[in-house]
């Protein structure tokens, strides 16, 4: 029996790169739906990914940052599909390559798969907010892996059922993964030729780092403390 695949876009202010990322979805012949959570855009993403054909669209009133739009969009495909993919709305194109991370559930070979991306073309942070989160799971799991923040990723439905979906806008990667690790299941890393919109060294691109260094830090400190005193 062929499994229902859908993908989860969360997006906000996305005008200009939402189209190209919807048409590379829609030539990926396994996925099934495409919904897009609109989280509260001020510009012209709403639109746009509306005039996309086979994309259901849903409108956030606000902004509530990425976690709550991911958790919207997991309430609307959990009942219906056997794989669910997230997939962040700035790819564009190279949107195309999510292809890799089907192949690996449907065949049973992972239990999640997450995109590992080339190396940045341009200089970004310094690295803080990847190390504290590689850090981060491997002291609460003792696993280390380099895509702890990677927002495409793929899981079988019996995954997301049994793991926290509820985590504060950027930290839902890292909580993700220490669920996932801790229950057992199996993820594997895919390299992939895509790319995203990079932040660079300055302001704007600080503050983004920042917002993330610090949710974070918001779900990682009571998952260590917590680690911490089972141990005793």
């Amino acid at each position: 029996m062929k499994k229902i695949v859908s993908v989860i876009v969360p997006a906000y202010n996305e005008e200009k790169r939402i189209i190209n990322t919807l048409v590379a979805l829609n030539e990926i012949n396994l996925i099934d739906n495409i919904y897009v959570i609109d989280d509260g855009s001020t510009d012209n993403t709403y639109i746009n990914a509306s005039s996309t054909l086979n994309t259901k669209v849903i409108r956030q009133p606000s902004n509530k940052g990425k976690g709550v739009a991911l958790c919207k969009g997991i309430e609307l495909t959990i009942k219906n599909s056997d794989v669910i993919i997230f997939v962040d709305a700035d790819l564009e194109k190279s949107a195309k390559d999510i292809e890799k991370l089907i192949h690996p559930i449907l065949e049973n070979k992972a239990d999640v798969t997450i995109a590992k991306f080339p190396p940045a073309k341009r200089k970004g942070g310094f690295g803080f907010v990847k190390k504290l989160a590689k850090e981060g799971v491997y002291i609460n799991t003792g696993v280390r892996i380099d895509t702890v923040l990677s927002g495409q990723r793929a899981f079988k439905k019996e995954v997301l059922e049994k793991i926290n979906k509820v985590y504060t806008g950027y930290g839902i990667e890292l909580g993700m993964t220490i669920d996932i690790l801790n229950k057992g299941y199996n993820i594997l890393e895919i390299p992939v030729n895509m790319h995203h919109n990079e932040t660079g060294r300055n302001l704007s691109g600080f503050i983004h780092r920042g917002k993330q260094f610090w949710q974070i830090l918001i779900v990682l400190i009571p998952k260590t403390i917590s680690k911490k005193f089972k141990r005793r």
